[in-house]
This record gives structure tokens, C-alpha cells and sequence, in this order.
């Protein structure tokens, strides 16, 4: 374990079973329907790749940066699209990929985003679920494992661009995140 996780959240044997489980429930959906699996930059692209490994259907990938944080560990409330799709939405069905949902202000933001511009359908699939936080309605549509009110990191979840290459889900240690603090924005 990395010296500034406190405790391991989500295990890597754990993280596998969730990717597994979840790429069956998709592949049900899914499975006669085309559909673009959109990854929520950069937090998701390790669950993304791991997830579209297993999922036994065609489909085609994309990708979208949206931000609503500020500086700081705390969401802003406010989304700005960074990076659009490539694809035109118009008649697709649409499948993000989201690594955590906290307030679900980015992924209500960007679900109605994608409806407003013709999408089919909009689904989420995230790895981790963060209900107590939820500023806004909002129910993703694939759920790995919900969690406690902790700030996580690994597994393509970072704090100030660290801690991604984490192969499991960890709580950042309290010291690490205030002594970082004054250093973000």
C-alpha cells in the first residue's frame, strides 16, 4: 500500500469482479443495440479500459473532459465541457463511463447535454457510487460498489494528478490532503 493511503477501499481481486459483473449487465443491455461507450477523462480511463476488455458486443469508443472543480477537493457546482465528443450523438445510444459520482452535478450536466443533442439513450456506468454526497438527483445506471464520504484515489482516481497509477481504490490519507491543500489552484 502507498504510503499516503490509509486504507485500501477497493482491492484489485475486487475491482475485477465489479468490471466483470458490470461488462455482463452491459452486455445484456446492450446486446442488440449499437451504442458509444464515452469515457469521462481522466479519472475513468483505466476502469474504461479494463471494462471494454470484457464486454462482448461491438461498440465503438469516445471521449469527453468536463470539470466542475475548481481548487480543491470540492466540486464547484459549475461544469464546463473541456472536450466534446468526436461522434454526432443524433439517434446513438450512449453509454458513459464515469470512474465516481459525488454530487452528480457533471453526469445530470452532461446526460442532459447529450439528450438535448439528439441522443437515443444515455447510461451511466460507474465505479464508484458516493450517494451521501449527491447535491442534485441523479441515479447512474450501472453501480460498481457505493462508498462511504472518503476521498479515493487509485485506480485512475488521482489527487492533484498523483496516485493514478494505483492498481486498487484507496482513502487518501487526512495529512496528505491538508498539507497538499494550499498548493491546488
Amino acid at each position: 500500500m502507498h504510503k499516503n493511503v490509509s486504507s485500501v477501499l477497493i482491492s484489485e481481486d475486487k475491482i475485477k469482479n465489479i468490471v466483470n459483473t458490470l461488462a455482463k449487465q452491459i452486455e445484456k443491455d446492450y446486446n442488440d443495440k449499437e451504442f458509444i461507450m464515452v469515457g469521462l477523462l481522466k479519472g475513468s480511463i483505466t476502469f474504461m479500459a479494463d471494462l471494454m476488455r470484457k464486454i462482448d458486443l461491438d461498440f465503438k469508443i469516445d471521449f469527453m473532459v468536463a470539470s466542475s472543480y475548481g481548487s480543491g477537493t470540492e466540486s464547484s457546482g459549475k461544469v464546463k465541457i473541456v472536450k466534446d465528443m468526436s461522434y454526432d450523438v443524433r439517434g446513438r445510444n450512449i453509454l458513459i463511463v464515469e470512474d465516481i459520482i459525488d454530487s452528480g452535478n457533471t453526469l445530470n450536466f452532461i446526460c442532459n447535454y447529450l439528450v438535448t443533442r439528439g441522443a437515443e439513450s444515455v447510461r451511466v456506468v460507474t465505479l464508484c457510487d458516493k450517494p451521501s454526497r449527491r447535491k442534485v438527483p441523479f441515479t447512474p445506471d450501472y453501480v460498481g460498489q457505493v462508498i462511504p464520504d472518503e476521498f479515493i484515489v487509485g485506480y485512475g482516481m488521482d489527487y492533484d494528478e498523483l496516485y493514478r497509477n494505483l492498481p486498487y481504490v484507496g482513502v487518501l490519507s487526512t495529512i496528505k490532503i491538508e498539507k497538499r491543500s494550499d498548493m491546488i489552484g
